[in-house]
């Protein structure tokens, strides 16, 4: 990928780059981590694979948010007060709080909801998919399938008890 291939895919990626890590993050750190997240996909640029490159992208970033919410926990810079998940809530946090959704997604392993989220708030292919998370498309699928019943099954239960 040469420079000019990197721009494009920049400024094409950036604004869905950027939603993901607001559902993901303090909203103040989100300027920062893309910018960390770019810098190591053009160091990798030539790892990058044709026609996924976005999938790509959120693999990468999930490695970044995972170094960045290790090194504030160890450092003790987030406070129980402004974690990111009451500083800056996501629509989807929004909307799903206290919901039967909400509640039956939030019983959900991180597992569960991490290849639901890509699938349905990032809208993602299940090749896609499979890239962020680095399995086959196989694999994805099934962990989605998997992932779908269990909320199901939640989510009946959550209705039940209403």
């Amino acid at each position: 990928m040469d420079e000019q291939a990197f721009v494009s895919l920049f400024r094409e990626h950036l604004p869905a780059l950027s939603r993901y890590l607001t559902r993901r993050t303090n909203i103040n750190d989100i300027e920062d981590l893309a910018s960390e997240i770019f810098a190591v996909a053009w160091r990798k640029r030539f790892s990058c694979p044709d026609d996924l490159e976005l999938a790509w992208l959120y693999k990468i970033a999930s490695f970044v948010l995972a170094n960045h919410h290790r090194k504030t926990r160890k450092y003790g810079f987030v406070l129980p007060l402004l974690d990111s998940d009451w500083a800056s809530p996501s629509a989807e946090d929004v909307v799903m709080q206290n919901t039967d959704l909400g509640l039956a997604f939030a019983k959900l392993s991180a597992r569960d909801r991490q290849v639901l989220s890509l699938a349905v708030f990032e809208n993602l292919t299940i090749k896609e998919v499979a890239t962020a998370l680095s399995i086959t498309p196989n694999v994805a699928s099934q962990r989605l399938k998997r992932a779908r019943l269990r909320l199901s099954n939640h989510l009946k239960s959550q209705m039940s008890q209403n």
